[in-house]
């Protein structure tokens, strides 16, 4: 096999599920890799905010002058994005003999791996060969059973804590936030930036005897409309620059990384000024990404519940646009209802599209469950076969002070990317 395409092609085939909890089997393909890290690791889980949370450090860290590498997931259009290292993402051919040494020891130990395990621990691989000075590992899935959880963190940083895969972590925040304390080590950091953790994340705490940080008792942060001030343990900073990512919940996720740069800062020293300049700079495709041109186009991968009221409340902050047209996809097990409920006092039009996975709901379904609890005879809606035809009709319909907003999976935010981030102008402006 000599293409990414055709490892990942393998990947799919090799496990009868593509969810399957459980570390047993990673644990054992990890150790016959030896797999290991030489540099300070930074595990980031949580429901939301957990990509935001990674470019942040990532940024801070760059600009401190440490090599970096960085695990996300998933990926928005090309699988490479998952990985960046000292800023860049990986090429392909860079990760190749990664892939081949985790279906080595595969064979060797006669373990299957999902496809989610199997590219984890070649991307794992990669990381640790680059002479890192920094790894950041966002979770894939809960923490305590997701295989990125085969490595100690150094730091741990969870996010927040909300309902989302009920069926794999629990049915409510108690149940779902002992899932994520899973990435806690021993002695180590963890940095809680949830305002209200569930008290099971607090004991778990206790338990393991973490060094445990919470927001409002060990950190806190407070602003107004032209800067912010935070203050830590070891460290206070004032007169801050918002974040470079939009949104009233970056602030939240901003303030967990200055708590675990503090957290790291006799191993991993960080300036003030590095802090300043990264999070100015930090950048991350499809959070809250507002795209200039007329109308306006935001972009944000909101696909739960409590990051569809994030994104209302964003987009509420905007100001006054005439009309508001969406662009909606969604897999088939979120809990859709509320998320169409909160966004529908901002929009005016949907434009429900179809997704190229089995997983997804058909546009039909979705525009079904928005007919069912719509409040406003005046919003319509209609259905596509893509996210790219949607888009296309929605910048057919809309005036030049409109707005449009594509969000619910990364699958619909990835199908208007895949040939470079658009630039809209209503048809009728250039006639």
């Amino acid at each position: 096999m000599n293409s990414l395409e055709r490892w990942l092609a393998h990947c799919e085939r090799l496990h009868p599920v593509n969810i399957d909890m459980g570390l047993a089997r990673v644990r054992q393909v990890a150790q016959h890799m030896d797999l290991r890290f030489a540099c300070p690791v930074v595990t980031v889980a949580g429901t939301n905010g957990k990509g935001s949370t990674c470019a942040m450090l990532e940024a801070c860290f760059l600009q401190a002058g440490y090599r970096t590498g960085v695990y996300t997931s998933p990926h928005l259009v090309h699988f490479e994005e998952r990985v960046r290292i000292h800023g860049e993402i990986a090429q392909a051919s860079d990760l190749l003999p990664h892939f081949e040494r985790v279906e080595a020891s595969r064979l060797a130990t006669q373990v299957s791996l999902t496809y989610f395990e199997f590219t984890t621990l070649a991307i794992l691989s990669c990381l640790a060969a680059s002479n890192l000075d920094v790894a950041i590992l966002e979770v894939g899935l809960g923490g305590r059973l997701d295989a990125v959880n085969v490595v100690d963190a150094d730091c741990a940083v969870i996010t927040s804590i909300d309902l989302d895969h009920m069926a794999f972590l629990g049915h409510d925040r108690e149940a779902i936030g002992f899932e994520k304390a899973g990435i806690m080590r021993t002695e180590r950091p963890v940095i809680v930036s949830d305002p209200v953790p569930p008290q099971s994340v607090i004991d778990h705490a206790t338990e393991v005897g973490a060094d445990l940080w919470l927001l409002g008792r060990d950190f806190n942060f407070n602003g107004d409309k032209q800067q912010w001030s935070w203050a830590g343990r070891g460290r206070r900073y004032a007169g801050l620059a918002y974040p470079a990512l939009r949104g009233a919940n970056q602030l939240i996720n901003a303030s967990g990384v200055l708590a675990a740069l503090d957290a790291l800062r006799t191993r991993l020293p960080v300036t003030a000024q590095a802090v300043r300049n990264g999070l100015a700079m930090v950048e991350l495709p499809g959070r809250f990404q507002i795209v200039p041109g007329q109308p306006t186009l935001v972009l944000d991968v909101a696909h739960n519940p409590h990051a569809a009221a994030a994104l209302s409340e964003n987009l509420d902050a905007m100001g006054f646009y005439p009309t508001t047209h969406a662009v909606f996809g969604a897999m088939a097990d979120k809990d859709v209802a509320p998320m169409l409920k909160r966004l529908g006092v901002v929009v005016d039009r949907w434009y429900f599209c179809d997704l190229p996975t089995e997983r997804a709901a058909s546009a039909e379904q979705l525009q079904a469950q928005w007919q069912a609890q719509n409040q406003r005879p005046d919003a319509r809606s209609s259905t596509y076969a893509s996210p790219q035809a949607a888009l296309d009709a929605a910048v057919a319909q809309a005036g030049p002070a409109d707005r449009i907003v594509v969000f619910g999976s990364f699958f619909t935010v990835g199908g208007v990317l895949q040939h470079g981030t658009p630039r809209l102008d209503a048809p009728h402006l250039s006639s």
